[in-house]
């Protein structure tokens, strides 16, 4: 039998990337992204998104708050015990395998393009696993 564990969103980045460097030489950059749904009285969606290597190198040099970016990973869980209550703790995110920038607000603005739009992304264009 054959397991499959991939998610595709395509959004806008709601803060600066958080970029943690290692004595290792590894590179992880965690961001969140927003994800609106089509009709805009729903609130937008909001996932955690990590990434590591060289495309958390791109997130580090390229990536700010308002980028578009459509990811493709896989749903990960991370499980902790809280240290000041003892109780068991998860928390889902993304595990990038596949990263697109989409550009910033300003960017899709100044070339004439539409700002809520998004381009059928390429997902495999900027960045992907086999770096």
């Amino acid at each position: 039998m054959t397991y499959l564990n991939s998610v595709t969103v395509i959004g806008r980045v709601s803060q600066d990337p958080n970029i943690r460097y290692f004595e290792s030489g590894a590179v992880k950059a965690a961001v969140s992204m927003a994800v609106r749904p089509p009709y805009k009285a729903e609130e937008p969606q909001w996932f955690d998104v990590e990434a590591w290597g060289a495309q958390a190198e791109v997130i580090a040099n390229y990536v700010r708050k308002g980028t578009g970016l459509a990811v493709k990973g896989e749903l990960v869980f991370d499980h902790w015990v809280d240290k000041n209550t003892g109780a068991p703790r998860s928390k889902a995110f993304i595990r990038v395998k596949l990263l697109e920038l989409l550009g910033s607000p300003r960017e899709r603005q100044e070339s004439g393009a539409a700002t809520s739009e998004f381009p059928t992304p390429d997902l495999a264009t900027i960045a992907n696993a086999q770096f």
